[in-house]
């Protein structure tokens, strides 16, 4: 079994049991009608999906910003831009810093400490939550630095060839990077997501246009990437329903415990409901592919109508 299908089928064994969430089919078929009635686009502007200068430049930024593409436990104290939330702060800061200095190599991003990213994202030093996350960015990228000179001479590009124009493989050779596997247990069940490691498959298709490090012949193999806005956008339409002390701790802003039953139950039954909402949508004659609808989703979610209401936070280097 392929590490997608294996994430399918761990999702859907867990939504058929879970407790703490449950996907509505019937809101989800209503919801699937006002997705094929409307446009199914992404309409963001997302630095990952663009190029970045040079083709160099942009595999190394895109390598390196879904190295970090996490923190939205986090993201609340985070020193936020001016109208963006705390993932396109993150990625504009980069994106700037690589246009005035150019990529980190691999030996740059093996010599990163905290301290340094806290400037180049412009962090305030003394908030010691925000530290967290900085030390927490800081050993993502000096892991990457490593994994690169220890396996491909500190070439960004050997890694994506040795996945050989296979997104699944991508997600596999990524994934044995510890802040990448991203693997949870559910009442004695092995349940993957691998959130980042898949949207970096995608990230790298979108920017490249499907050329060259971004031709991916199996990207509708890959999942949703499973974080906490998909699912939010799902239960702000009504299609995921959450018990009512899960809603409460959420809409009161408290933290879900990283690998509880509650946490597994959002983000398995954001992927589960995504892959019906695929299959509803293909009856409709709207046919998608499960990594297109997160897009989709996604950029929905940047809506003031969703940022609006809270969604679940937890404090994971997985999303």
């Amino acid at each position: 079994m392929g590490v997608c299908a294996a994430i399918r089928q761990a999702c859907a064994a867990v939504a058929a049991e879970s407790t703490h969430v449950r996907v509505d089919d019937e809101e989800l078929g209503r919801l699937a009608d006002r997705l094929a009635a409307g446009s199914l686009q992404p309409t963001g502007d997302d630095p990952a999906r663009r190029l970045q200068g040079s083709e160099e430049t942009t595999l190394a930024y895109i390598l390196t910003l879904d190295a970090v593409n996490f923190g939205s436990g986090w993201f609340p104290r985070l020193r936020k831009r001016r109208g963006m939330s705390g993932y396109f702060t993150v990625a504009t800061a980069l994106e700037e810093r690589f246009a005035a200095g150019g990529a980190w190599s691999a030996e740059d991003l093996c010599a990163l400490d905290a301290g340094t990213l806290t400037r180049v994202l412009s962090q305030d030093p003394g908030d010691a939550e925000v530290a967290e996350l900085m030390a927490l960015y800081a050993r993502a990228l000096n892991d990457l630095g490593r994994f690169l000179l220890d396996g491909y001479a500190g070439r960004f590009a050997g890694l994506v060839e040795e996945a050989a124009g296979s997104a699944e493989a991508l997600v596999e050779i990524l994934a044995r990077m510890p802040f990448f596997e991203d693997v949870c247990e559910w009442r004695g069940r092995r349940v993957p997501f691998y959130k980042r490691a898949q949207i970096t498959a995608s990230d790298l298709a979108l920017a490249f246009g499907g050329r060259g490090w971004g031709a991916f012949r199996d990207l509708d193999r890959l999942t949703i990437f499973a974080d906490n806005l998909v699912p939010h956008v799902l239960r702000c339409e009504g299609a995921l329903v959450y018990d009512p002390a899960l809603a409460a701790r959420i809409d009161e802003e408290k933290l879900v415990e990283v690998g509880s039953e509650q946490e597994v139950e959002i983000r398995a039954c954001g992927v589960h409901a995504v892959e019906c909402l695929v299959a509803l949508l293909g009856e409709r004659g709207a046919a998608t592919t499960a990594h297109h609808l997160d897009h989709v989703l996604w950029d929905r979610g940047q809506e003031p109508r969703y940022k609006a209401r809270p969604r679940h936070r937890s404090r994971s280097v997985f999303y």
